[in-house]
């Protein structure tokens, strides 16, 4: 059985994936930026996202677009930890990630009610690493070559998949050795996050040799700048029915966490494929 445990909620994957539904509380993601700084707007949004059918929803305070600046821990705190308390309260039936690679604010979230931590840094921070011990949390461990100030500038890879799939090797190992619970982590191969064009659509192709201690894969394409290349458009709208196209091929290659912007016609395109995959 493919599960993922977030304290005290319980994923089964074998046969049935979810839905991650992004809200950034930043005024400068580079695909809604500033459009839910305010924890009314944020909050509002989440509960759109939980009514079209979310089991998780994912809540960020510090921008990882490429050539983002980083926050305080203060800052990303006061930005994160109101939503994350109302949403607990109000929706105890859903899944609250924190998108952070900062220790302190991952605590926080946690303690606010969180149950999973997904750090696009992949847990190289030792204090990261403890916080997930302690809490139990859910943890997503991503790939990223660099940091988001540098990751786009020259990525290179000699074997793409071995060199990830080597990281994501490393990382179960500390993780566990920290005290993690094998059940309790899973791997998103970071697409976009110091990967190129074509890079990107390496790790499309091959989805399913990223699987590493039989964990399940979390895949984060929606909106991203690739999807627009591809397409010979600037314009976010047009990254939408593309999102879904992968969310659909990626469930067919095994992938069942998907973390996206739309949630209801992702969703409605992962329980198709499911279907076809699965029947009953």
């Amino acid at each position: 059985m493919m599960n993922w445990r977030c304290l005290h909620h319980r994923f089964a994957l074998d046969r049935r994936g979810e839905i991650m539904g992004i809200v950034n509380t930043t005024p400068d993601s580079f695909s809604d930026g500033g459009r839910y700084a305010t924890p009314e707007s944020a909050l509002d949004h989440a509960r759109r996202l939980i009514v079209e059918g979310a089991a998780i929803i994912d809540i960020g305070g510090e921008s990882t677009r490429p050539g983002a600046t980083g926050v305080s821990e203060d800052e990303e705190i006061r930005r994160v930890l109101p939503v994350v308390r109302t949403l607990a309260v109000e929706f105890p039936g859903t899944a609250l990630s924190i998108d952070t690679c900062k220790a302190a604010v991952a605590r926080a979230a946690v303690a606010a009610g969180a149950s999973i931590i997904n750090d696009v840094t992949g847990f190289r921070d030792e204090a990261m690493i403890a916080v997930a011990a302690e809490s139990g949390a859910g943890v997503v461990v991503m790939h990223m070559q660099g940091t988001p100030r540098t990751m786009q500038s020259a990525p290179l890879y000699t074997d793409l998949v071995g060199e990830i799939t080597a990281f994501f090797k490393d990382r179960f190992a500390a993780l566990t050795a920290a005290g993690v619970a094998p059940e309790s982590i899973v791997f998103d191969p970071g697409i976009g996050f110091g990967k190129n064009l074509q890079h990107n659509l390496e790790i499309l192709r091959r989805l399913d040799q990223f699987v590493v201690e039989g964990r399940p894969l979390l895949l984060g394409v929606s909106r991203k700048s690739f999807l627009g290349k591809i397409l010979g458009s600037d314009d976010l709208e047009d990254r939408h029915w593309p999102t879904v196209a992968i969310t659909s091929h990626a469930r067919e290659q095994g992938v069942a966490l998907h973390r996206v912007h739309e949630v209801k016609a992702n969703l409605d395109a992962l329980r198709m494929t499911e279907a076809i995959l699965h029947p009953a």
